[in-house]
């Protein structure tokens, strides 16, 4: 009689994810990207643009204003550090573009921003009201 032996491993979805995207990467050569959260909100006077930036520096962070839209663009790197094989990946990583209309005409010399404790603020003036004589 003929005895048959199946060992039977659990299936991980998790493990199986991770395989095909860095099989993916490595034919495209390209990280994945990913998309900070932002708070975009108005006071009176200022249109502000709030983003977690963990793990950045100044350094790594762009803001352009070009033609009423703002944009900010950086990139983390990886955070392989060694590991063979990831249990677990929820912490974005590669290069980022973010693009914010802007309402009205902004004077780009008055625009502000800071970088603290991982969370950029970016300021931005609104215009002042223009009065119209009528001749």
């Amino acid at each position: 009689m003929l005895r048959w032996r199946v060992a039977f491993t659990r299936w991980d979805p998790l493990q199986d994810l991770l395989a095909l995207h860095e099989r993916i990467n490595r034919l495209t050569g390209d990280e994945p990207g990913w998309m900070p959260p932002v708070d975009v909100y108005e006071t009176p006077d200022h249109y502000v643009i709030t983003a977690e930036l963990p793990g950045l520096s100044r350094d790594d962070i762009q803001i352009q204003l070009h033609e009423g839209k703002l944009m900010l663009r950086g990139e983390r790197p990886a955070g392989r550090q060694g590991a063979e094989q990831y249990h677990r990946v929820e912490r974005g990583h590669g290069q980022f573009s973010r693009t914010f209309a802007l309402p009205d005409a902004i004077d780009a010399a008055a625009v502000e921003a800071d970088f603290h404790d991982g969370v950029l603020t970016i300021k931005v003036p609104k215009p002042a009201p223009r009065r119209i004589e009528v001749q």
